[in-house]
């Protein structure tokens, strides 16, 4: 009889967990759509997002610890997008001809007698090999951190969340600078010159060579939906490859970490071959790296970030 009785309230608890996690989850898939439409207008992202964040919380015991984890991503990913409702240069002024001329200062050259910035020599001197290969490498931007969030997530949850939460951070700093000093990628400059124009659209850049080279609007897709084109400085496409370089070396991974520093520099190049970062754009976003890797350390020590990880790395253990 206490077997029986026992059993029950096991079962009992389990559907008071349940029922409280669907309407949890009800309620925060309807809130995050209500105001998206708000801020930002209806996009099919959005309900994609909703409907693969319940599946995963849903289907099963270990999908629901990855999406808990990844959940640090999904905030990212909203306050990335929600950034359109709140465009950066309606804040402080946008600097496009100061941070050229600071560009050339120190990184020109001369070419026949003409100072170029990097990204001026690359655009007269391209070639389809480095077309394809900087394309090539601006493509795991994203894959290759979530990837190896994923490797963490089955192989050490400390570091797993450890990496989403410096991620986070890393992503929070450069926000931040976007807001206090709005830029102009050099792409902005070649085809509009030092006139501020709002709501300027998103442009591939030099990664509309590599769709043309293969006849595919894959860089087009996905930079027609860019937050806001001011946010050259810094750059965080430089930044995470060094996040992920970071805690691959922290975690001793071996022969992996050199594949990690190839992508590093390959999006470093890349970023100024393509003309969408300065060099300059890039040192800022290796600097806004280590400034959050660091931050992260010292806040990870503290109660409020301290009590955070813990929790997280309960919740996905």
């Amino acid at each position: 009889m206490t077997e029986v009785s026992s059993s029950l309230t096991m079962n009992q608890g389990k559907a008071l967990l349940n029922t409280r996690s669907i309407i949890t989850m009800l309620l925060i898939s309807v809130a995050y759509l209500l105001l998206s439409r708000l801020l930002v207008g209806y996009k099919s992202d959005q309900v994609f997002l909703v409907v693969l964040a319940n599946v995963l919380y849903f289907a099963s015991r270990v999908t629901r610890k990855l999406i808990t984890g990844f959940s640090i991503f999904i905030v990212y990913w909203v306050i990335f997008d929600y950034m359109k409702a709140f465009p950066n240069y309606e804040y402080n002024q946008v600097h496009i001809g100061s941070l050229y001329e600071l560009e050339k200062s120190i990184f020109g050259f001369s070419v026949s007698g003409t100072v170029l910035t990097p990204n001026e020599y690359w655009n007269l001197y391209h070639n389809s090999f480095l077309d394809v290969l900087s394309g090539i490498f601006y493509l795991t931007w994203v894959p290759v951190p979530m990837a190896f969030a994923i490797y963490l997530f089955f192989k050490k949850k400390d570091q797993f969340i450890y990496f989403c939460l410096s991620f986070l951070l890393v992503n929070l700093i450069g926000f931040v600078i976007y807001y206090i000093y709005p830029a102009a990628p050099p792409w902005y400059v070649q085809q509009h010159g030092f006139e501020f124009i709002a709501n300027t659209p998103g442009n591939t850049g030099g990664l509309s060579r590599f769709d043309a080279f293969f006849h595919t609007p894959v860089f087009s897709s996905i930079y027609e939906k860019s937050s806001n084109v001011f946010a050259a400085m810094p750059s965080l496409h430089s930044s995470y490859p060094v996040l992920v370089l970071y805690y691959g070396l922290k975690n001793r991974l071996g022969r992996i970490n050199i594949l990690f520093a190839i992508l590093m520099l390959g999006i470093w190049f890349s970023a100024v071959y393509t003309s969408h970062h300065y060099v300059l754009d890039v040192i800022a976003g290796l600097c806004c790296a280590l400034t959050g890797i660091a931050a992260f350390k010292w806040l990870n020590r503290k109660g409020p970030v301290r009590w955070l990880s813990g929790t997280m790395i309960r919740a996905t253990a």
